[in-house]
């Protein structure tokens, strides 16, 4: 009988097996479940700076870095990772060779799904406690794996798919809410607790992220004093409101730029900034070069970087 550490790796190969089968080039492919995604790259990248929504990610080869604030989370095949709310990230592909390319799957989910899991099992409701870190990384253990395979089986059936998916996908959700982190997980499913309040107002500021940020509007919004916002944001994001705000400007001011050709002045005025200057200073400070530089950078590269 094989040890524990030797089915992972026998069914880690497999996934890999049917990752490079599915993805075939480099790049993020879409599939016949909708909330599924094969990724592939033959090469290590620059940071992908992207609004990460929530979802599992589980590498079969290969190995990446995620940055959240000045937070870094490092997983390869031994680990899965989950971000639980709407987070912008930088990632960046560590480990890849056109021999062993880097293949990952990503399973995008809603809190509803966690829900009905929660109220469709017997496990035991967490605590509404201290808000929690919206990105987690656990160790991959058999029982999750198999179920990720058995829906990237069903991609060999797509007849199957409307019937199967939604109940495989619901033992994913489950098997990761049985894990050392599953507390984490049901956080946002939870009515009334401090990590369910703070993506309430996650989904304002990504809705007004262009309007100046009114913490007052957005504390009484979370039922809380502007200190505990400002406290419980951190906690879920790893940065302040303001901060997340300027994280999601720049960011699609550089998806502006890199889309249309036009002024960074104009871009600035339309992701919410009053001074020209103030965006160039903080875009470089976030990606390395002002928008003229980093625009020349990026049309010179080969590599995806609004993924």
């Amino acid at each position: 009988m094989l040890e524990s550490a030797d089915i992972i790796i026998q069914k880690q190969v497999e996934l890999a097996e049917i990752l490079n089968r599915f993805s075939g080039t480099d790049g993020v492919h879409a599939t016949a479940i909708s909330s599924l995604y094969c990724i592939r790259n033959s090469n290590i990248t620059e940071p992908i700076y992207r609004v990460h929504q929530p979802a599992l990610c589980i590498i079969a080869q290969g190995a990446k870095e995620v940055m959240l604030a000045q937070e870094s989370y490092l997983y390869g095949p031994s680990d899965y990772l989950v971000v639980s709310v709407d987070l912008p990230v930088s990632g960046q592909i560590i480990e890849a060779s056109s021999e062993a390319p880097y293949l990952c799957l990503r399973l995008d989910f809603e809190p509803n799904q966690v829900i009905e899991v929660l109220e469709q099992s017997e496990l035991k409701t967490a605590a509404r406690g201290e808000a929690q870190r919206g990105l987690f990384i656990s160790h991959t253990n058999a029982s999750l794996l198999d179920a990720v395979i058995r829906l990237m089986r069903l991609l060999q059936t797509p007849e199957d798919i409307p019937a199967l998916a939604p109940l495989v996908i619901r033992e994913i959700l489950y098997r990761i809410l049985k894990g050392p982190q599953g507390d984490t997980l049901q956080q946002i499913a939870l009515i009334g607790s401090s990590t369910y309040r703070i993506v309430e107002v996650i989904e304002c500021i990504k809705r007004n992220y262009d309007q100046p940020l009114r913490i007052e509007e957005l504390a009484e919004l979370a039922n809380m004093s502007s200190s505990s916002l400002h406290r419980h944001f951190k906690d879920v994001t790893a940065m302040s409101p303001l901060q997340y705000q300027k994280r999601l400007r720049l960011q699609e001011a550089r998806r502006l730029l890199l889309s249309e050709s036009t002024d960074a002045a104009d871009v600035a005025f339309r992701v919410g900034y009053e001074s020209p200057s103030q965006f160039s200073r903080e875009y470089a400070r976030m990606f390395g070069l002002p928008p003229i530089g980093d625009m020349k950078r990026l049309r010179m590269s080969p590599e995806p970087h609004l993924v």
